[in-house]
């Protein structure tokens, strides 16, 4: 049997290992359009505040590991089409142009994502980079070493990451977000705004609620850049990261799609064509505060998805867990970590949505660098089952948003996270942990406890 994976990023590396460990005597053919394989894209700001000093060094597999192992695997090779029906698709070689046809028993779509390219007149000017493949970050990282003033386009994870990182490599940094608060589909208001001062205190200018409209050259070499507000302002080169989208039209008509063009998959990650599975950014997953399919692109489902789609190619074994979307990042000395639903999410759904926020040391105050914790829990008021919470502090509270999300996957409740076993040492927290802490904080909200 023939299986053929579209891909070779995070998705389409998990697959292949899979397929090789679960279907050892099967036939692999992995075709990527880009020369290398496996760039963890995070580390693109990393490379340019100078923590990893070889842009390589992201790279965490190697051709050689799958060829090996007999995998036929194609670098420079585009998938132009796809029939379904007739199990072929055309390929090029982009190095020679040549172009073939070859056919497939099941095909793993892991195509991945592309950057969402804004509607911004000038936005393909070449001095406004994009920062997502290994070639691109390599080009952002040569074409602004030697500029000072960078604009950042774009307010998520990505753009506040490299806000950071060229902060730190001596830049003056312009972020532009076009909507009031940052990183608004994680975080609520009370974090959000201590990022952005935490920004603003390093330098950073932050231009909230402000649309780019246009990128013009100017007389000194660098790029105008005019707003929604009818500013203008001068830099060298910018920096687009305004959300990305799946990278999903060779398969548009051929497989049921969100509107957004990510691809649906069921629990086993086959989409509904029974010979083809999707994994990692092309595809959705299970979003389980409120049990739908939602597109969450993140590194984490890649690998998960990609796994279940080596494992059960041939036959449904595994089943997925869904998600809680579980993330975080450091913003300077800061620790965001989040999970689950917010609170302008959750108002969407049926949920009777109430939320509770508690600020505190992470340990006794007669320690040093008690350091303070800020959390958000959000939680249902009829079955006071927990659905997202959000943490932020010097204190490394990345691991608490793990406990959260595993509440959440288990429909644990505030009571139970009130009274949650957790160990106990002044160097570690206080007699009840914060996660106790804020779960009390919302029974109180809440009367009282539940009779048991």
């Amino acid at each position: 049997m023939k299986v053929v994976v579209i891909g070779c990023t995070h998705a389409g590396i998990a697959a292949i290992r899979q397929i090789l460990k679960e279907y050892p005597r099967s036939e692999i053919s992995v075709y990527e359009r880009q020369n290398s394989i496996s760039y963890l894209s995070c580390a693109t700001y990393l490379h340019i505040e100078g923590i990893i000093k070889k842009l390589a060094d992201a790279k965490y597999a190697k051709p050689e590991e799958f060829t090996s192992q007999g995998v036929d695997l194609e670098l420079n090779h585009d998938v132009i089409s796809i029939d379904h029906q007739k199990h072929s698709l055309v390929v090029q070689n982009l190095i020679t142009k040549d172009i073939e046809t070859t056919t497939y028993d099941k095909l793993i779509m892991a195509t991945g994502s592309l950057t969402a390219i804004p509607a911004i007149s000038g936005v393909e000017n070449p001095k406004v980079l994009l920062c997502k493949t290994f070639e691109q970050a390599n080009d952002l990282f040569v074409n602004t070493a030697d500029k000072h003033r960078i604009a950042i386009i774009g307010g998520g994870y990505v753009g506040v990451e490299l806000a950071e990182g060229y902060a730190r490599s001596g830049h003056e940094v312009w972020l532009f977000h076009n909507k009031p608060q940052l990183l608004e589909k994680y975080v609520e208001p009370i974090i959000a705004k201590k990022i952005e001062t935490t920004l603003i205190a390093k330098g950073i200018h932050t231009i909230m609620n402000t649309r780019a409209n246009a990128f013009l050259d100017n007389t000194d070499g660098g790029l105008t850049i005019t707003t929604s507000k009818g500013d203008e302002y001068q830099v060298d080169k910018a920096v687009v990261s305004s959300g990305i989208i799946p990278q999903t039209d060779l398969l548009q008509g051929q497989v049921k799609m969100l509107n957004n063009g990510a691809i649906i998959v069921d629990p086993y990650m086959h989409t509904s064509d029974p010979d083809i599975l999707a994994a990692g950014d092309d595809a959705v997953v299970n979003f389980n505060p409120t049990n739908a399919l939602e597109y969450f692109p993140l590194a984490s489902h890649a690998v998960r998805q990609g796994m279940l789609a080596g494992i059960n190619v041939f036959e449904r074994k595994v089943r997925s867990i869904g998600t809680q979307a579980t993330t975080g990042l450091k913003v300077f000395d800061q620790i965001i970590a989040t999970t689950g639903l917010t609170l302008h999410a959750a108002q969407d759904t049926p949920f009777n949505v109430k939320s509770v926020t508690y600020e505190g040391p992470y340990r006794p105050e007669f320690m040093p660098n008690a350091f303070r914790v800020t959390i958000v829990l959000i939680y249902d008021k009829n079955s006071r089952k927990i659905l997202g919470g959000q943490l932020m502090s010097r204190h490394d509270v990345a691991q608490s948003a793990n406990i959260i999300s595993s509440l959440i996957q288990n429909g644990g409740t505030i009571d139970q996270l009130a009274f949650l076993d957790m160990l106990f040492s002044p160097n570690f927290n206080n007699p009840f942990d914060y996660l106790n802490l804020v779960a009390q904080k919302a029974v109180d909200q809440e009367k009282g406890y539940l009779n048991s």
